[in-house]
């Protein structure tokens, strides 16, 4: 894990703060889309597919600083939408700084390089530059062809700058474990401070919809691409900015319930239901509101069929996190040993939704039940006479 000690420190303290407040619900990172336009039109981003009246609006300052507040969480990723458009960035992230919240500015990097002037490295500010391949597959991924080496060019002058600087790849269909393992070489080998990898989510709106990782395939090219990263001997040790539960999950060996409410999103709408992937579940006006008055367990895979193939960083990360600290063992021993990539899998959550023309799973094949931080439990008893009658 990538993430500096002091973060670990700010981060784990909030949690436990939580935890002794027995507080059921409560955000780790604030996800904060100040716009939906891009200056780039990607094959599986369902962010731009709105009208031009819609795409011209933006958050205020007061907005992004309001909604900081709101929500309270120790870290903001700012996403879009392309952030680095719009105007009154630098003054957003000055203010957020100010409350000592860490940021990760999530940007394709196409306008980073005549911006970066805007901005002053500090510990609590991370550039979160999209990288989703090589140069063929990133190229193409982002439907632009050069993209590739103008976003190795920034990254490298963003290090050499001595901002904070990590990738984000997201993996979609055809990708191999040897074309992963060989992007995560090349991305440390920028000098980068960690990588941050998640699935790809199939958007409704993405004008492609059969680039999206099955379930049970993004768990195998996980286990293939730790497997890989074992027996490479190269002087790049792989470094990753995000949790090793995490990790574990995505190799299929941990099973989790989604916890939206960990990574709450503020946009040009409102808060909205239940995390940034869903676009048309509605929004509420106030984060106090999206956490009270939102049906959580109608959401997340098992329990609503939009959410059947994800395991995307947004909802399992903050599940992950949660685990960690209450198994602190758990964690270090998969930090240590890295995620396993061998032997059966960890059951998936049972369907809670009716699926025509499907045979039913078999009760003995499924998890009972999880309890409201998204952790296996086992099920109560009436669960289980429940699931054994069917």
């Amino acid at each position: 894990m990538s993430i500096p000690l002091r973060q670990v420190v700010q981060v784990g303290s909030y949690i436990v703060r939580q935890s002794l407040r027995r507080r059921r619900r409560y955000p780790l990172v604030l996800m904060l889309e100040p716009l939906f336009r891009c200056n780039l039109a990607c094959s599986g981003c369902g962010k731009i597919d709105y009208p031009d009246a819609i795409l011209n609006k933006r958050l205020s300052v007061d907005e992004c600083l309001s909604a900081v507040d709101e929500c309270g969480a120790p870290v903001v990723s700012i996403a879009g939408g392309e952030p680095l458009i719009h105007k009154d960035m630098p003054q957003i992230i000055q203010g957020i700084i100010q409350r000592r919240k860490y940021i990760y500015l999530c940007t394709n990097a196409l306008l980073l390089e005549k911006k970066m002037d805007d901005y002053t490295p500090s510990p609590y500010l991370t550039f979160s530059i999209h990288l989703d391949g090589l140069r063929s597959r990133h190229d193409a991924s982002v439907c632009q062809e050069g993209v590739f080496d103008q976003v190795v060019k920034v990254i490298k002058a963003a290090v050499k700058r001595g901002f904070r600087v990590t990738v984000n790849c997201t993996f979609f269909q055809g990708e191999s474990a040897e074309e992963a393992a060989e992007l995560f070489d090349f991305a440390m080998s920028l000098g980068v401070e960690g990588i941050n990898v998640s699935p790809g989510f199939s958007y409704e709106h993405a004008p492609h919809q059969d680039i999206f990782l099955q379930r049970q395939a993004t768990k195998q090219l996980f286990r293939d691409i730790f497997r890989l990263g074992r027996r490479r001997s190269g002087k790049y040790r792989w470094q990753f900015n995000q949790s090793s539960l995490f990790l574990d999950f995505l190799a299929g060996n941990q099973t989790y319930r989604c916890t939206a409410w960990g990574n709450p999103t503020r946009n040009i709408f409102g808060w909205q239901r239940p995390c940034y992937l869903l676009v048309d579940e509605g929004y509420t006006p106030s984060f106090k509101s999206l956490m009270e008055d939102t049906n959580w367990d109608a959401y997340g895979t098992g329990h609503n069929p939009k959410c059947a193939n994800c395991m995307a960083h947004c909802g399992y990360e903050p599940t992950a996190v949660n685990d960690a600290v209450a198994h602190p063992l758990k964690a270090l021993s998969v930090a240590l040993r890295g995620p396993r990539t061998e032997g059966p899998m960890a059951p998936e959550l049972p369907i809670l939704y009716e699926q025509p023309n499907v045979i039913p799973i078999r009760a003995e094949n499924r998890v009972s039940a999880v309890n409201t931080d998204g952790l296996d439990t086992g099920g109560s008893e009436n669960q289980k006479k429940t699931a054994a009658t069917e």
